[in-house]
């Protein structure tokens, strides 16, 4: 009989306690996936993968370890916690770490509202297959598109897992199901790339496969005979696409492990305005059907709907226990638990208040200046937020799109253009990052 995931984790507990740890969490992961890989109308790859994975913390008064193994066997699982065990016993000293006290953890573990899981059956290969070939047929048929690049439709369910000492329980069931697309237009050296592609925890939610081929299509053949722009300073419109990255980069700062270490450009800045008056980032974990979605922590505390920016300002940071005891703070629940790892900060669901213009009215307003429609690379420094990517898109002329652009870098003080973005109307409201496109007056741009 196939021991349960829960039925492991409890027995890793038992192997931990067994070894002298003085206490421990556990996770348990399974999943299986099917990947199909469609090129010149044929299958090109199928790939299917099955594995189960553990996860063991022990803690030896202020000090822990981690392990992980692939094999459940009995007495791997005791040798595991062993090993564990003596491990944290030659670890530094730390004096923020421990396990959430019984009062702390959440009391609601229940994930079924949150529909983290599809209940229908796994898609066939042979559905999988055609969705792959009918998303490469769409592109090939744009004109001015001369290959695909890769044609993927994927399905993948997993099984979480966890038990802590302190008495937490908790366990749930996730899907994903993608479409991807990557089209080449032209040839030779004037040869252009793009993609499109979406992923939904319902197989029923998917777009439809020849719609993501085609603007897969579209958006390289768009791309055709890009040149650079103008050197200067410019108004610069991050396209919905590509503008979460802005935001992602205001969270990765609200973390707490990197406010606690000093390594965070907002460190001294709870309390003040990060953002226009108008727009709040809104944290919420509570969100049915979106892959950030969780109704506890990896430590067990219970997950909450929160403003991380409220009217601009910065009320708070993403803390995990260790993180909110060096702070002298809460936790907020944000701490993710690997395998491999113990707890650090990280974010859930996040959305930026929307705008009243759609894209082509910010357009507009812009005047002259850059669509940025992709982004190459980062440069990114925590410590004072200054800013420098490579980017690519359309120059903007008079409001209206003039040609395509490439080889260009923006750069720029993260702080301050934040401070000065207008967003658009236009984020999609399923993802887990919800971010439209976004206005930003005056950056650097490095072209001709």
């Amino acid at each position: 009989m196939t021991t349960s995931l829960t039925d492991l984790a409890e027995m890793l507990l038992d192997a931990a306690r067994r070894a002298g740890a003085d206490g421990a969490d556990a996770i348990v992961a399974s999943g299986r996936s099917v990947m199909i890989d469609v090129r010149a109308g044929q299958l090109e790859q199928a790939v299917r993968a099955e594995g189960r994975d553990l996860g063991l913390r022990v803690l030896i008064g202020q000090r822990q370890a981690d392990v992980s193994s692939s094999d459940a066997r009995p007495e791997t699982i005791d040798a595991l916690a062993e090993r564990a065990v003596a491990m944290a016993r030659e670890a530094p000293e730390d004096p923020h770490i421990g396990l959430a006290d019984p009062a702390q953890l959440a009391q609601e573990r229940d994930s079924a509202a949150l529909e983290l899981a599809d209940p229908a059956d796994e898609p066939s290969g042979e559905t999988l297959q055609a969705r792959a070939a009918c998303a490469e047929e769409a592109a090939l048929a744009v004109e001015g598109v001369s290959q695909v690049q890769s044609a993927i439709a994927a399905h993948e369910r997993s099984e979480i897992a966890q038990a802590i000492s302190n008495g937490f329980r908790g366990s749930y069931g996730r899907t994903s199901n993608h479409v991807g697309c990557t089209a080449i237009a032209g040839a030779g050296a004037g040869m252009e790339r793009d993609h499109d592609s979406d992923t939904r925890i319902f197989d029923a939610d998917l777009r439809d496969a020849a719609g993501i081929g085609r603007r897969a299509g579209e958006r390289a053949a768009e791309r055709l005979g890009a040149r650079r722009p103008p050197t200067g300073a410019w108004p610069v419109l991050f396209d919905e696409r590509i503008s979460g990255s802005l935001i992602g980069h205001l969270v990765g700062a609200a973390n707490g492990a990197a406010v606690a270490r000093g390594a965070s450009w907002l460190r001294d800045r709870l309390g003040e305005p990060v953002l226009p008056e108008t727009l709040s980032l809104i944290e919420d974990p509570h969100r049915p059907r979106v892959s950030g979605s969780r109704a506890f922590d990896g430590e067990g505390l219970a997950t909450r709907r929160r403003a991380i920016v409220e009217n601009g300002v910065l009320t708070g940071w993403l803390l995990d226990l260790a993180s909110a005891r060096k702070l002298g703070m809460a936790p907020t629940g944000n701490g993710k638990r690997g395998l491999s790892g113990p707890p650090s900060p990280g974010r859930w669901n996040v959305a930026l208040t929307q705008g009243a213009a759609d894209r082509d009215e910010l357009l507009a307003q812009m005047g002259t200046g850059l669509l940025v429609t992709s982004m190459i690379g980062a440069t990114i420094n925590p410590n004072t937020g200054d800013y420098s990517r490579g980017a690519a898109g359309f120059w903007v002329d008079n409001g209206q799109i003039a040609y395509p652009v490439n080889e260009c870098t923006i750069a720029g003080s993260l702080p301050d253009f934040l401070r000065r973005i207008t967003p658009a109307n236009d984020a999609r409201t399923w993802l887990s990052s919800v971010v439209p496109s976004l206005l930003v007056e005056g950056l650097t741009l490095a072209g001709e």
